[in-house]
Protein backbone atom coordinates (compact mmCIF):
# COMPACT_ATOMS: atom_id res chain seq x y z
CA UNK A 1 0.00 0.00 0.00
CA UNK A 2 1.17 3.85 -0.64
CA UNK A 3 0.73 6.44 1.46
CA UNK A 4 -2.30 7.25 -0.37
CA UNK A 5 -4.32 4.13 -0.21
CA UNK A 6 -4.62 5.12 4.02
CA UNK A 7 -7.65 6.58 4.70
CA UNK A 8 -10.28 6.30 7.89
CA UNK A 9 -11.54 2.61 8.66
CA UNK A 10 -14.46 1.20 9.78
CA UNK A 11 -14.74 -0.42 13.00
CA UNK A 12 -13.73 -4.00 12.35
CA UNK A 13 -12.81 -3.51 8.65
CA UNK A 14 -9.81 -5.52 7.65
CA UNK A 15 -6.91 -4.75 5.89
CA UNK A 16 -5.46 -6.78 3.72
CA UNK A 17 -4.28 -10.01 5.15
CA UNK A 18 -3.74 -8.58 8.76
CA UNK A 19 -6.39 -9.86 11.38
CA UNK A 20 -9.33 -7.81 11.46
CA UNK A 21 -9.86 -6.15 14.80
CA UNK A 22 -11.80 -3.49 16.28
CA UNK A 23 -10.43 0.09 15.76
CA UNK A 24 -11.47 3.25 16.64
CA UNK A 25 -9.33 6.09 14.58
CA UNK A 26 -7.03 7.91 17.19
CA UNK A 27 -7.26 11.39 17.60
CA UNK A 28 -3.93 12.30 15.82
CA UNK A 29 -2.92 10.53 12.23
CA UNK A 30 0.44 10.65 11.65
CA UNK A 31 1.23 11.45 7.65
CA UNK A 32 4.25 11.71 5.71
CA UNK A 33 6.47 8.86 4.17
CA UNK A 34 5.16 6.04 6.27
CA UNK A 35 1.68 6.45 7.70
CA UNK A 36 0.32 4.44 10.42
CA UNK A 37 -2.52 4.11 12.36
CA UNK A 38 -2.84 3.74 16.07
CA UNK A 39 -5.72 2.01 16.90
CA UNK A 40 -7.49 2.24 20.02
CA UNK A 41 -7.99 -1.27 21.12
CA UNK A 42 -10.73 -2.74 22.78
CA UNK A 43 -11.28 -5.33 25.36
CA UNK A 44 -14.64 -6.68 24.67
CA UNK A 45 -16.28 -3.19 25.04
CA UNK A 46 -14.15 -1.46 27.22
CA UNK A 47 -11.47 1.29 25.87
CA UNK A 48 -8.54 1.24 27.19
CA UNK A 49 -8.87 3.90 29.48
CA UNK A 50 -5.31 5.47 29.88
CA UNK A 51 -4.41 5.34 26.61
CA UNK A 52 -7.17 7.31 25.73
CA UNK A 53 -6.16 10.14 28.14
CA UNK A 54 -2.78 9.94 26.80
CA UNK A 55 -4.66 10.67 23.22
CA UNK A 56 -6.44 13.61 25.10
CA UNK A 57 -3.57 14.73 26.85
CA UNK A 58 -1.51 15.05 23.84
CA UNK A 59 -4.33 17.08 21.63
CA UNK A 60 -5.26 18.95 24.36
CA UNK A 61 -1.09 20.71 24.60
CA UNK A 62 -1.08 20.89 21.21
CA UNK A 63 -4.31 23.11 20.71
CA UNK A 64 -3.33 25.44 24.01
CA UNK A 65 -0.35 25.72 22.37
CA UNK A 66 -1.52 26.92 18.81
CA UNK A 67 -3.59 29.11 20.61
CA UNK A 68 -0.47 31.01 22.67
CA UNK A 69 -0.11 33.16 19.69
CA UNK A 70 -3.77 34.38 20.26
CA UNK A 71 -7.07 33.84 19.01
CA UNK A 72 -7.36 31.20 16.13
CA UNK A 73 -10.98 28.94 14.30
CA UNK A 74 -10.71 25.66 14.10
CA UNK A 75 -9.44 25.84 10.51
CA UNK A 76 -6.04 28.38 11.39
CA UNK A 77 -5.68 25.91 14.41
CA UNK A 78 -5.57 22.74 12.81
CA UNK A 79 -3.44 24.36 9.85
CA UNK A 80 -1.18 25.92 12.61
CA UNK A 81 -0.39 22.34 14.14
CA UNK A 82 -0.03 20.45 10.42
CA UNK A 83 2.66 23.01 9.39
CA UNK A 84 4.63 23.43 12.84
CA UNK A 85 5.04 19.42 12.71
CA UNK A 86 6.18 19.58 9.10
CA UNK A 87 3.31 17.93 7.72
CA UNK A 88 3.59 15.18 10.01
CA UNK A 89 0.48 15.90 12.37
CA UNK A 90 -3.26 15.80 10.61
CA UNK A 91 -6.07 17.23 13.27
CA UNK A 92 -9.41 16.12 11.66
CA UNK A 93 -12.49 18.03 12.15
CA UNK A 94 -14.51 15.49 14.25
CA UNK A 95 -11.82 15.21 16.30
CA UNK A 96 -10.88 19.05 16.48
CA UNK A 97 -14.00 20.56 17.60
CA UNK A 98 -15.20 18.31 20.66
CA UNK A 99 -11.66 18.52 22.14
CA UNK A 100 -12.25 22.64 22.07
CA UNK A 101 -15.45 22.09 23.60
CA UNK A 102 -13.81 20.15 26.18
CA UNK A 103 -11.42 23.06 26.65
CA UNK A 104 -14.05 25.45 26.79
CA UNK A 105 -16.22 22.97 29.56
CA UNK A 106 -12.84 22.97 31.35
CA UNK A 107 -12.12 26.78 31.27
CA UNK A 108 -8.59 26.98 29.63
CA UNK A 109 -10.24 28.11 26.09
CA UNK A 110 -13.06 30.78 25.77
CA UNK A 111 -14.81 31.57 22.59
CA UNK A 112 -16.35 34.45 20.53
CA UNK A 113 -17.60 34.53 17.15
CA UNK A 114 -16.35 36.79 14.79
CA UNK A 115 -14.87 36.75 10.80
CA UNK A 116 -12.43 34.67 9.47
CA UNK A 117 -10.01 35.86 6.38
CA UNK A 118 -12.41 35.50 4.07
CA UNK A 119 -14.97 36.82 5.69
CA UNK A 120 -17.06 34.04 6.90
CA UNK A 121 -18.60 33.92 10.41
CA UNK A 122 -16.19 31.73 12.18
CA UNK A 123 -15.90 30.53 16.31
CA UNK A 124 -12.13 31.99 17.66
CA UNK A 125 -10.88 30.36 20.58
CA UNK A 126 -8.27 32.16 22.94
CA UNK A 127 -6.30 30.79 25.92
CA UNK A 128 -7.61 31.92 28.74
CA UNK A 129 -4.80 32.48 31.94
CA UNK A 130 -5.92 29.07 33.60
CA UNK A 131 -5.36 27.42 30.22
CA UNK A 132 -1.31 29.28 30.08
CA UNK A 133 -0.91 27.50 33.72
CA UNK A 134 -2.30 23.93 32.24
CA UNK A 135 -0.13 24.25 29.22
CA UNK A 136 2.59 25.16 31.68
CA UNK A 137 2.24 22.68 33.64
CA UNK A 138 1.81 20.16 30.70
CA UNK A 139 4.68 21.44 28.48
CA UNK A 140 7.15 20.32 31.97
CA UNK A 141 5.06 17.00 32.26
CA UNK A 142 5.89 16.57 27.95
CA UNK A 143 9.51 17.37 28.25
CA UNK A 144 10.11 15.15 31.26
CA UNK A 145 8.17 12.11 29.15
CA UNK A 146 10.01 12.96 26.10
CA UNK A 147 13.38 12.90 27.94
CA UNK A 148 13.19 9.50 29.51
CA UNK A 149 12.10 7.99 26.24
CA UNK A 150 14.98 10.04 24.94
CA UNK A 151 17.26 7.92 27.37
CA UNK A 152 15.63 4.50 26.47
CA UNK A 153 15.78 4.93 22.78
CA UNK A 154 19.53 6.27 23.07
CA UNK A 155 20.69 3.42 25.40
CA UNK A 156 23.66 1.06 24.00
CA UNK A 157 23.96 -1.43 26.28
CA UNK A 158 21.55 -2.38 29.66
CA UNK A 159 21.68 -0.65 32.57
CA UNK A 160 23.59 -1.77 35.42
CA UNK A 161 22.25 -3.79 38.26
CA UNK A 162 21.13 -1.90 41.40
CA UNK A 163 23.13 -3.16 44.57
CA UNK A 164 20.81 -3.36 47.79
Amino acid sequence: MRDADFGVLAVGEQIGDLPSIDLEVAPLAFIGESVRCFPLQHEGNELDASRLEFLRGTLDVLILKALVWGPLHGYAITNLIRRHSDDALLLEEGTLYPALWRLERKKLVAAEWGLSENNRKAKFYRLTAEGRRHLRNETKTWEAYAQAVAKVLDATQPPQEETA
